[in-house]
């Protein structure tokens, strides 16, 4: 587990909250967002209250087409929010069920992403915007 001082004073610390941003490899807040929730090979788990990160392996990160489990992928950690540069249908559907919020993000690094998060600057998902399946590229990734 490790600290962060991105969000100190800023609106999203107000309330506690989990988020959850997929990633490349960890590099701590310089770490690259995963085109992909599915196939990140990681997750940044930050937490708001404390200021505290961990990250851990996507636990289903070899899963069938439409079958991404977020449960299983985020090795049962609990999070209200997630932030995406790109995400399946099954995924997001899974996730808002469960009544987590899921967050658009523009390419760049965590440290950008809880900025834009704090600053309330990111967009919801919407189906419009979901990725089609692991059929290549999604949002411009080169990562599936």
């Amino acid at each position: 587990m490790g600290r962060y001082d991105v969000l100190v004073a800023s609106p999203w610390t107000e309330v506690d909250m989990r988020v959850c941003i997929p990633i490349v490899k960890d590099e701590g807040t310089n770490s690259e967002l995963s085109g992909h929730f599915g196939s990140a090979p990681k997750f940044f788990l930050a937490d708001s209250e404390d200021h505290d990160h961990r990250v851990v392996d996507n636990g289903n990160l070899h899963h069938g087409h439409g079958q991404c489990s977020p449960v299983a992928a985020l090795r049962g950690q609990a999070v209200d929010a997630v932030v995406v540069r790109g995400i399946g249908r099954g995924a997001y559907a899974r996730l808002t069920e469960m009544g987590v919020a899921v967050y658009l993000a523009d390419s760049g690094t965590v440290a950008t992403t809880l900025e834009a998060l704090a600053a309330g600057t990111l967009k919801a998902m919407t189906d419009g915007a979901l990725c089609g399946g692991h059929h290549g590229p999604c949002h411009g990734s080169t990562d599936g």
